[in-house]
Order: structure tokens, then sequence, then C-alpha cells
């Protein structure tokens, strides 16, 4: 289980390799993507909060990066942080998350991006429930809904 110094040693010196890697130029990842998931996933932009409905459902299944279909997150470390983006505990895998340290807004924070397309998921924060404390505040926008 992953917990706050772990995401912090990966974002300094480096994350685990990808299972596998899935390689497109912007144009395309334009031709595959709406322009929304675009500047999400592509462009690390941010959807509003509360502006999904993914954040108030908590049914059995998984959760896919949005760009490439890689398996990201389970259900059942889905849980409620009122901040109107999805939030998670943990990954399926300790390496289908890539960490970067964000200096944007005048703070450091760490952003999670997919490891298998460079996809840009959201950032993860050391507030969330125990075991772990973890917070992936994801958008919406950068994860698909799979399936039981």
């Amino acid at each position: 289980m992953l917990n706050w110094s772990d995401i912090l040693a990966l974002a300094a010196n480096g994350n685990p390799p990808a299972d596998q890697r899935h390689e497109r130029t912007d144009e395309e990842w334009r031709a595959v993507l709406d322009h929304e998931r675009f500047h999400v996933l592509r462009q690390s932009g941010t959807e509003r909060p509360f502006s999904s409905e993914m954040c108030s459902k908590f049914e059995e299944g998984r959760y896919a990066c949005g760009a490439c279909g890689t398996l990201l997150f389970d259900a059942q470390e889905k849980f409620e942080s009122g901040t109107g983006w999805p939030s998670f505990t943990q990954p399926v895998a300790d390496n289908v998350i890539a960490y970067h340290s964000d200096t944007g807004y005048g703070r450091v924070r760490i952003e999670a991006i997919c490891n298998s397309c460079d996809s840009h998921l959201g950032h993860v924060f050391p507030d969330g429930p125990a075991p772990s404390g973890l917070r992936y505040c994801m958008n919406a926008l950068a994860l698909e809904k799979m399936a039981g």
C-alpha cells in the first residue's frame, strides 16, 4: 500500500515503468478525444468541481484512463471527499500512475499522470482516510467507468 512518503519519493526519484506504453501525437489524441477530455487529459486542465455525477456514484466497478484505457482504480478504493471530484485512496497497482511535482498556482502539489500514456489525471494529497492517508483527487473526465 502506497503512503505519502512513497508518493513524494516517486515524484522526486522517478516512477516505475508502466506495463505497456500508449504513444500518440497531439493530432492523434485530438482525433480520439473530445475537446473537454483533450483539455483535461492532454493539456492538464481541470474540470469544474461537482460537474460530474461520477463523484456521487459508488457502485462496484473499476476506473480506467479516459485516454488509453489503462486500468487505474477499483471502486472499493473510492470515497466521498466532499471536494467535487472523484477521490480514491489507492491505485490498482503501484506502476499505473506516475507522480510529478506541480509548482503551478504558487504551491507545490503532486500531479497524478497515467503512467501508460502520460495523460493528466489530477493530483494526490496526504489528507485521505486511513490506512493510506492518500486522496487521489481525479478529474471525472480523465476516467472511464468500467463494468464490474
